[in-house]
């Protein structure tokens, strides 16, 4: 059985309400409302605004922008590179010298040990060095940053 409008029977769309739909619910009026929140409207652009799109292609594009992704890109290439290098060195190593890897060093303590240690010590100061880089050399250009797109989009940045 269809309806009128070539849906069969029981189909939803999204601009059905329950009473056209004739569901339970639809008289069910003291539960908890378990619908859709509505969405908010989407923001028309007076004429001469800049849209959204274009606000932050315009940020994008900008000075300061590009400063900040330097910035990041001088620090994470060459650490990346470093800890993998070191990373790779170390596995290349026991594969091929497990004779150095096994080596005593102090007391039950191996060269492989200490090597594998040096991993996570490795990690925690690679961590610590990113946070303080970020703190120190882009936080404060990005906020800048975030500010100025936050004006030029009136505060209705998603």
């Amino acid at each position: 059985m269809e309806k009128r409008d070539g849906r069969p029977a029981g189909a939803v769309r999204l601009d059905d309400d329950d009473t056209e739909r004739g569901t339970a619910d639809a008289a069910v009026e003291d539960g908890p409302d378990l619908s859709w929140p509505s969405l908010p409207a989407q923001r028309t652009d007076a004429p001469g605004e800049p849209t959204h799109a274009e606000v932050y292609l315009t940020v994008q594009r900008s000075a300061a922008f590009q400063e900040v992704r330097r910035r990041y890109r001088s620090f994470v290439m060459p650490a990346t590179a470093l800890f993998l290098t070191w990373y790779l060195a170390y596995v290349i190593t026991s594969v091929t010298a497990p004779g150095l890897m096994a080596r005593q060093v102090i007391g039950p303590l191996n060269v492989a040990m200490l090597a594998g240690l040096g991993q996570f010590v490795t990690t925690f100061v690679l961590t610590w060095a990113y946070a303080r880089h970020a703190r120190l050399r882009r936080d404060r250009a990005a906020l800048d940053l975030r500010w100025e797109t936050q004006e030029m989009t009136g505060g209705n940045v998603r």
